[in-house]
């Protein structure tokens, strides 16, 4: 006589640490990982919520974790069963707990990401995922859509794919790093990659610490980054950084970058292409009264300038977290997007805020607000939009989730949502009720929390 057992149930908290959630692009997937021997300090999913947009036609997802000892550990999500496996642990290239991981995808199945340690080291990695069946035949398939004479083409490539299946399919992540770059003894926590603005083929790496700067290296994929410049303007600790995709498919030339510290400020840069129509015809709109322009640096034959967009006041405490709002999806198939100029933030005065700038004048305001009254939230670690934009999430000091849901049609309604969560710390007993209709944990976080089934009307 056999037995089956069945997971019906997690509970779980987050660690007490700053930004160590990532939400990913492949919808609610419920499960525990085990592989780290410390604690994790922070995820990141690749492809991001920022690349959502791309995602609708992957099989696999991809999860990267690092832990307090300096280990990362590369997860895969097949999407077809919901099946996890360890992909691979990366050599051991920190020599103290990972600070930020952060990542950038440029196709479906080739992406960047980089890392940081409290040894006061960042790395970065190239990684290439192996194909799949729909991936490696959809650009084929929209060849043909767009010309009918490459049917034969499409019919040849499909049956040595299929005689080759098993060579696409079991191929392995090619991964490497392209740059170790020693920052100090002040390390950084806070890390965004982007690709620089126009078609250049260089990419932007900032990092943000402890002494107060924000700093930008360049370099290509080929490796050997370098320091073009460094940005000053907080006056304590940098918490988060974030670069935009391209703000409007007719303005490609420029992103945007914000930041955040615990001076309770938000700063919003502007990197632009020098010598674009987007830098040298500017609109006609009122400017911004704390537009400062900035540092001008070269990398390769194009000359770039950073600029100090806006600076958001209305975080009474550190704000620990600010993240764009992810692209959305600007045509029917699938390539193009459009990124909303609009963000969000977290703080420890228990809010998070939604800034966007002013339709008529191009300031930037705060438009919505949500947070927690208790005394038991203590302030938020950091603050996430759902994929698909219209939840968001936070995470707090007593490892606890609050998410709020716009329900609104045609005006901005945030509600609060019920939400999983669960203990911080090592669970030290559990116990069923009598009639077994809910079951008590208690931990070492000194909570005590009842679980029972919900009742769907």
């Amino acid at each position: 006589m056999s037995a089956e057992v069945k997971r019906l149930f997690i509970g779980a908290g987050c660690n007490r640490i700053v930004n160590n959630v990532s939400w990913g692009a492949s919808d609610l997937i419920l499960t525990t990982l085990p592989g780290h021997k410390a604690a994790v300090n922070c995820t990141y999913w690749l492809p991001s919520n920022k690349f959502a947009f791309k995602a609708k036609h992957l099989e696999r997802h991809y999860l990267l974790s690092g832990d307090a000892d300096g280990a990362i550990i590369l997860w895969e999500l097949s999407l077809a069963d919901n099946k996890w496996k360890h992909v691979l642990q990366l050599p051991q290239s920190h020599k103290k707990g990972i600070t930020c991981i952060t990542g950038f995808m440029f196709s479906q199945s080739d992406a960047i990401f980089a890392t940081s340690s409290s040894d006061g080291t960042v790395c970065v990695w190239d990684i290439v995922f192996p194909s799949s069946s729909a991936e490696f035949m959809r650009p084929m398939i929209m060849a043909v859509i767009q010309d009918a004479t490459k049917l034969q083409a499409l019919l040849t490539a499909f049956s040595l794919y299929c005689f080759d299946t098993d060579l696409v399919l079991r191929c392995d992540c090619k991964l490497s790093c392209l740059e170790t770059l020693t920052i100090g003894s002040r390390p950084m926590v806070t890390l965004s990659l982007a690709q620089l603005p126009g078609i250049t083929g260089h990419i932007a790496l900032v990092m943000g610490g402890l002494d107060n700067k924000i700093y930008l290296y360049c370099g290509e994929r080929t490796g050997k980054f370098v320091r073009a410049c460094e940005l000053k303007g907080h006056t304590d600790w940098i918490r988060s950084l974030d670069f935009s995709l391209p703000v409007s498919i007719g303005e490609a030339n420029s992103v945007l970058l914000v930041s955040s510290s615990q001076d309770k400020g938000i700063r919003i840069w502007k990197l632009t292409l020098r010598g674009s129509e987007a830098s040298t015809n500017r609109r006609s709109e009122t400017s911004l009264a704390s537009y400062i322009e900035g540092p001008v640096f070269v990398v390769g034959s194009f000359s770039y300038q950073i600029s100090l967009e806006s600076l958001l006041i209305g975080h009474e405490d550190w704000v620990y977290s600010v993240q764009w709002q992810p692209p959305s999806i600007a045509d029917d198939e699938g390539f193009g997007f459009l990124q909303p100029q609009s963000l969000l933030s977290a703080s420890m005065d228990k809010t998070m805020m939604i800034w966007q700038p002013e339709k008529r004048t191009g300031i930037w305001m705060n438009v919505v607000t949500v947070g927690e009254l208790s005394h038991c939230a203590l302030g938020f670690y950091g603050g996430h939009w759902s994929p698909d934009s219209d939840s968001i999430l936070a995470h707090g000091y007593g490892g606890s989730f609050h998410i709020w849901r716009n329900v609104g049609v045609s005006t901005d309604n945030w509600q609060p949502q019920k939400v999983p969560s669960g203990h911080f710390a090592a669970v030290t007993d559990i116990a069923w009720s009598r009639n077994g209709e809910f079951m008590l944990s208690v931990s070492h976080d000194q909570l005590l929390i009842s679980c029972q089934p919900s009742r769907l009307s």
